[in-house]
This record gives C-alpha cells, sequence and structure tokens, in this order.
C-alpha cells in the first residue's frame, strides 16, 4: 500500500501488481471542484484499489469520505455536506466496451491506458454534488404576501378599479 498519490499512472501496471492509494487530498487542489464550494478548507479521504475481479476485468474500487463546504440556496449559510463514496469503475479503452460492463461497474474511459488518480477522486466528487444544495433541516415553506388573498403591502391597488366604478354608472 502506498500513500503518495502519483500525478498519473499507468492502468495495467497498477491493475497487475494489484496496487493500492490510501491517504488524504487537500479540497484547494481540487480545482474544478473547487467552484462548486463555499470554501476550500478541508479534505478529502480517500482509498483506491486497483485490480481485476472475478471474470478477469479491470476495475478500481474507489472509496472516498468528506465533507464539503456548500451553500444553501434556501438560507445562503454555509453547511458541511457528507459525502461517503464506494465505487467500481470498470476500466474501458473503448467506449463501444461499456456494454460488456456486468450490472454494479461504472465505466472508466482511459483510451490511453493511463489516468491520474487525483482526477478521477474529483470527478467521483462532482457527480455527488446535489443539484440543488439545501441544508438538512431548512425551513421548506415559503410566504408569498400576495397569496393570502389580502394583498400583503407588497401588491398595489387595482389602477382599473376606477374604471369599473365608471362602468356601473
Amino acid at each position: 500500500m502506498s500513500t503518495a498519490l502519483p500525478d498519473r499512472v499507468d492502468i495495467a501496471r497498477q491493475v497487475q501488481a494489484r496496487r493500492s492509494y490510501e491517504g488524504t487530498l487537500p479540497l484547494a487542489t481540487l480545482h474544478r471542484l473547487a467552484g462548486s464550494l463555499a470554501n476550500e478548507r478541508g479534505e478529502v479521504r480517500y482509498r483506491v484499489d486497483f485490480g481485476k475481479d472475478s471474470l478477469g476485468i479491470a476495475c478500481i474500487d474507489i472509496h472516498v469520505e468528506t465533507g464539503l463546504p456548500l451553500v444553501c440556496q434556501r438560507t445562503l449559510e454555509t453547511f458541511v455536506w457528507p459525502v461517503q463514496l464506494r465505487e467500481r469503475l470498470g476500466v474501458i479503452a473503448h467506449e463501444a466496451e461499456e456494454a460488456a460492463l456486468p450490472e454494479g461497474y461504472e465505466p472508466l474511459l482511459a483510451p490511453d491506458g493511463t489516468l491520474s488518480v487525483a482526477d478521477v477522486i474529483e470527478d467521483e466528487l462532482i457527480l455527488a454534488l446535489p443539484v440543488v444544495p439545501v441544508k438538512p433541516g431548512a425551513p421548506l415553506e415559503w410566504n408569498d404576501p400576495s397569496a393570502d388573498g389580502t394583498g400583503g403591502e407588497a401588491q398595489a391597488d387595482n389602477p382599473f378599479a376606477v374604471l369599473g366604478a365608471l362602468k356601473k354608472h
């Protein structure tokens, strides 16, 4: 097992050696993910295992745990979105090979046989982001003053009410 994460790895060699990587990555190093975060404080704990399954398919097992600081779209408060990922990626060289992957495998396209493990971890975190971040426990209701029938202070008098009064005469 290795704790240092190389920039790029040769997938075939990693699979043959059944190589594993374990450690942490600072959120600040994940630049594509940073635009979706409230701040870049924190780190990602990961374990990546290369190997072959019982069918002889080259695969990568990824385990990721972190807390992503997001901005709630209801309250505009920062909150931590807990993420725990367990993914099995089937390595393919061509898109046509995707159909041959067994159920439960996510395809990982690597046409040149190399990849950046940090980029794969970052991709999985981007996919784990909620479409609309909402802090757990944030109020669900929104009070629209014009919906209660009284019109509220924000709704002005009807400018055509005077015309309606003229029409009655």
